[in-house]
């Protein structure tokens, strides 16, 4: 594994760690250059709730690489949770920074009803 990848397992492994601690409902990011993933995991993390991707039929006919396509899962990851009665969530990032694709994802997500 490199060592940019072992920075940031080991930022997202803090975040996780607070996160774990408060006891909430966590909405968990990951990106990679073709796609972004988003999901909606349990408080004691056993469980996955909600998930929403640009690898899904719907979402997949676009460019999946991109802003508007991380705005796409964001709102609707905002929607499924909405469906499985979830309205607040954490945001953990994984360990991207709040820039870009993420930054675009968690805004939708917020102008959709989800709470951080």
């Amino acid at each position: 594994m490199n060592e940019k990848k072992k920075a940031r397992l080991r930022r997202a492994q803090k975040t996780r760690t607070v996160i774990r601690d408060k006891g909430s409902v966590r909405l968990c990011v990951h990106r990679t250059p073709r796609h972004i993933y988003a999901q909606i995991i349990s408080a004691n993390g056993a469980s996955v709730l909600a998930t929403a991707s640009t690898v899904e039929a719907d979402l997949r006919s676009e460019v999946t690489g991109n802003v508007n396509a991380a705005t796409k899962v964001g709102q609707l990851i905002a929607e499924r949770a909405k469906a499985a009665g979830i309205t607040k969530v954490a945001f953990d990032r994984s360990g991207f920074k709040y820039h870009g694709r993420v930054k675009a994802l968690a805004d939708a997500a917020r102008e959709s009803g989800l709470e951080f």
